[in-house]
């Protein structure tokens, strides 16, 4: 089984992200597998992140101001891979960053550092030869992204190429800010599971046990960052603490819902 299989087998799973280089980024992953992460996202700082809310626009700054660099988050995966050997690790970013060396180079550098699926939020299933070849040779999962206003039409397009799991954005918006109603999360996952057989994980806009919970009972997984990079924002440094907190508050409602 791979990693993701793995994770996802053993009932609904919590996803975790921060940004790359903002804070002490081994030691708030640390402390995120330490609460309870099943999947751990890391964000590829990116100078215009189009489908982020505040939240996570400051911490791409704040890493920026950093000096972190595409080479910076690739050493931050390989590390990662060597603690945590089993761990799901996705890198979560944009085009420009993974496409301007060539998508070979990309995808194999992702191999080498132990990632296990990339999600690009602004290459359209349309382009996807701009990335997933490259990806899929290396035995790299492309993480797809579904939102309320995919259709019927266009889902088919959505599912083809990707693995790993369905990331499914619960709301026609950006990260962090309003929570779609449970109802329509509930029939959304409902239509995607009945029409794939990858796991569907929800996320944007999930911030507390509670939320996450509710998703828990009809999803495979959950998603959460905003309110863990708020926790770095909040404490820098020191953030590793707080984060696993929040993490374990999080996993215990997640991997208990059903």
């Amino acid at each position: 089984m791979t990693r993701f299989e793995t994770a996802f087998a053993k009932g609904p799973a919590l996803v975790c992200f921060i940004t790359g280089g903002d804070g002490d980024t081994a030691a708030n992953l640390d402390a995120l597998v330490e609460g309870g992460a099943d999947v751990i996202e890391v964000g590829m700082p990116f100078t215009d992140p189009m489908a982020d809310g505040q939240a996570i626009q400051e911490a791409n700054l704040r890493s920026f101001a950093a000096g972190t660099k595409t080479s910076d988050i690739f050493a931050i995966a390989t590390a990662f891979r060597a603690r945590h050997p089993q761990v799901p690790l996705v890198l979560m970013g944009y085009a420009n960053p993974m496409t301007v060396r060539g998508p070979e180079w990309f995808a194999d550098a992702c191999a080498k550092a132990g990632v296990d699926g990339v999600i690009c939020v602004d290459i359209p299933p349309e382009e996807d030869a701009a990335l997933g070849p490259a990806l899929r040779a290396q035995g790299v999962s492309l993480i797809r992204l579904a939102t309320p206003t995919t259709d019927a039409g266009r889902l088919p397009a959505v599912l083809e190429g990707s693995s790993g799991f369905l990331y499914y954005v619960s709301v026609a918006g950006i990260t962090g800010m309003q929570q779609a109603a449970q109802t329509s999360i509930d029939e959304a996952v409902a239509r995607l599971k009945a029409a794939s057989t990858i796991p569907v994980a929800v996320g944007f806009g999930v911030r507390t046990p509670e939320q996450a919970a509710a998703i828990a009972k009809v999803a495979d997984g959950v998603v959460v960052g905003s309110a863990l990079v708020d926790l770095v924002k909040q404490h820098g440094d020191k953030a590793a603490g707080p984060l696993r907190e929040l993490t374990s508050a999080l996993a215990q409602a997640v991997h208990s819902a059903r």
